[in-house]
């Protein structure tokens, strides 16, 4: 069965809705987070410094905060992109995230991917981004791991 853009945007909005994060006493909103907040983004199957074969299993681990499709505005949630060998610039961090080998999109929610990368060292970053794959303010990021492909 295929599904619309509409339907599928309205399937999600349900499905979110359903587990709306409650707003703090603070009235702060909670879109935004901090790491004092206990909201973390991390590498779930991958630590710092490993060694893998390639293609490889990429688990996105996320504690405080849910996962939405881009273009899904829906309180405390947010999309993965995985950034393979490269930063974000302050500039950039000002603007969407740019779509392309090194700056990876997951747009439709996913919590996992297998990429396949060429063998040697490469840096693996997190980034969370909202429903205009925009970074979020303040920025939510993991840690920059190492991984060695054999």
């Amino acid at each position: 069965m295929k599904f619309s853009k509409w339907a599928y945007a309205l399937t999600a909005a349900a499905l979110l809705s359903a587990c709306d994060a409650p707003q703090g006493h603070s009235g702060r909103d909670l879109t935004q987070p901090s790491s004092a907040d206990g909201v973390e983004l991390y590498f779930a199957n991958l630590e710092d410094g490993q060694h893998v074969s390639s293609p490889f299993r990429v688990i996105f681990g996320l504690k405080g905060m849910g996962v939405a499709p881009a273009g899904v505005d829906h309180p405390n949630t947010g999309h993965h992109h995985l950034l393979i060998n490269t930063t974000l610039s302050a500039e950039e961090m000002e603007f969407a995230i740019v779509k392309d080998d090194q700056h990876r999109h997951f747009g439709r929610g996913q919590t996992e991917a297998v990429i396949d990368l060429p063998p040697g060292q490469h840096k693996l970053q997190l980034v969370l981004g909202d429903q205009g794959h925009e970074v979020l303010d303040p920025p939510l990021m993991s840690d920059v791991i190492t991984v060695t492909v054999k």
